[in-house]
Order: C-alpha cells, then structure tokens, then sequence
C-alpha cells in the first residue's frame, strides 16, 4: 500500500511507470467532471472508474482485494476511510476471476482517510474496504485508476 497526496507527487517518483501515467492523466484531466462509469485510457491495460456514492458504517460494507489490477483510489470530493489489512492476515473467500475479485472476511489493522487530492495505491496483497463514513455519511466522488499486472 502507498497512501499519500497527487501535490507530493515528487516523492513517489520511485513508483511503477503505470502508477506514474495515473497520475499524470489526473494532472491533465478534469476528472472531477467526468460521468460515473468506466473511461478507457490504454484499453484493459488502464482506465480509470468514476463513482459517487454515499458512506456508511463498516458493518454495511465488504472487503475485496484484486489479483490482475492494481486500484489506485483519487479522492475528488469529499472524505471517506478506507480499513487496510494484508490479505494474509484475512479469511480469503472464493476468487472471482472475470470481476478480478477476491472477498474477504476480517478485522481492519488500520485505515487511512481519503480527502481531495489523497490517494491510496493498492497491491495484491492488500485488502480495502471502502466506503466508510468519516463521522457521519457523506456523497463522495473518487476516481479508482485501474492498472493491469504484468
């Protein structure tokens, strides 16, 4: 995981070439603007979905992790916490090859909190749930870059 804000960008130079055109198309894009919904960038290798959607208690909400994509949550507007935890350290239900999904069961060993300009870079081995309010339930919007493993 790699938790951190697009104004830093400096720092993270070290990042994968895939990561760092996210972030370079986020730059040059008013994503903000953007329809909800999947927008292609490079095909199934990178695109980036759009979402709105409200926050709410942890308890109404799930784990996932992803083995062919890397997600790399932008936060656009508003504030919402995602729990962290390595899925090693999960009860690891059935993987879901043709939505790249892999539920879980667990307790959080940390969180972050996504503001505008925050971002989260999640890994294979890391489990997310998101969507959890930050004090009381809120419409966020977040651009969730997709990047295909090589």
């Amino acid at each position: 995981m790699v938790f951190g804000n697009i104004r830093d960008l400096k720092d993270y130079g070290y990042l994968e070439a895939e990561v760092l055109k996210c972030f370079k198309y986020a730059k040059e894009h008013d994503l903000l603007g953007y329809e909800k919904g999947s927008h292609e960038i490079e095909g199934d290798d990178l695109f980036v979905n759009i979402v709105e959607y409200e926050t709410t208690t942890a308890g109404n909400r799930f784990w996932e992790a992803h083995r062919q994509y890397l997600d790399l949550h932008l936060m656009l507007r508003g504030a919402e916490q995602i729990d962290v935890n390595f899925i090693d350290n999960m009860e690891q239900k059935e993987f879901v090859p043709k939505d790249d999904f892999l539920p879980m069961d667990g307790e959080p060993n940390g969180h972050v909190v996504l503001r505008e300009g925050d971002f989260l870079l999640c890994y294979p081995k890391d489990g997310h749930r998101t969507a959890v309010q930050v004090g009381s339930p809120e419409t966020i919007k977040k651009a969730i870059f997709k990047v295909k493993i090589r």
